[in-house]
């Protein structure tokens, strides 16, 4: 399959309703309203394409983005790559969901993410933070420095509630992550989300969402969750 059959493909899987959706979440023309489901057996096909990943992205447009995310290459992207791919994620489903999620699966994916932390903007804070949550919920506890986590956790503590809204979204799913998937850290992670508390998350257009990591660690420990790892982290 090349560019054009790809693109074609998806315009035709396109919902109005699902379209809909999406822009309400932010997402903006051009966009088909694909389900990221009705992808699958077209990504089967294709199974990992770079080039082809790369002309997708480069479109703009949300549904053939989150298809690139699916059959990139992530060991074959650089910092410069990446960099690249989080300039053109300009809301938070790009950036959560389509580059961090492809950012971790590469090598470099903590070095990027840590940069992306410091940057001090908002969809690359929420993007690093986000690679970090797929990044411990995939990857054995070995993989991670506990003393460099433990001070993320601290950093959470001290700035969660005056970061930027998406950031702090991301920085309380941080919490829970490493509440619940890595171990050596879980206590910790349960004193900083009491010490956080409740953190509200404002949105353009709809009511205050208000999240609560400590309430989510709880649930997921009355259902024997601890220490959850997924096997993939793309779909």
């Amino acid at each position: 399959m090349n560019f054009e059959t790809v693109m074609q493909e998806l315009e035709a899987l396109g919902k109005e309703r699902l379209k809909k959706m999406y822009m309400s979440n932010g997402a903006r023309e051009p966009l088909f309203g694909v389900a990221t489901g009705a992808m699958k057996p077209m990504a089967k096909q294709i199974k990992i394409n770079q080039p082809l990943a790369e002309e997708l992205y480069a479109t703009g447009n949300y549904d053939a983005m989150y298809f690139a995310g699916i059959i990139a290459d992530p060991k074959a992207m650089t910092a410069a790559d990446f960099e690249r791919w989080i300039e053109g994620a300009y809301f938070y489903m790009l950036s959560d969901y389509v580059v961090a999620v492809t950012l971790a699966e590469a090598d470099i994916a903590q070095e990027v993410a840590d940069q992306w932390i410091a940057s001090g903007d908002e969809l690359r804070m929420s993007a690093g933070w986000s690679c970090y949550c797929w990044l411990l919920g995939s990857r054995p506890d070995t993989q991670f420095d506990e003393s460099k986590l433990a001070s993320m956790l601290e950093r959470v503590e001290q700035t969660i509630h005056e970061s930027p809204e998406r950031t702090k979204a991301s920085m309380n799913n941080f919490m829970y992550t490493v509440g619940v998937s890595y171990l050596p850290l879980h206590d910790k992670a349960v004193e900083t989300a009491k010490a956080v508390g409740p953190v509200e998350i404002k949105r353009d257009n709809k009511k205050s969402s208000i999240v609560n990591a400590s309430e989510s660690i709880q649930k997921a420990i009355d259902k024997n969750q601890l220490g959850f790892k997924r096997k993939y982290v793309r779909c």
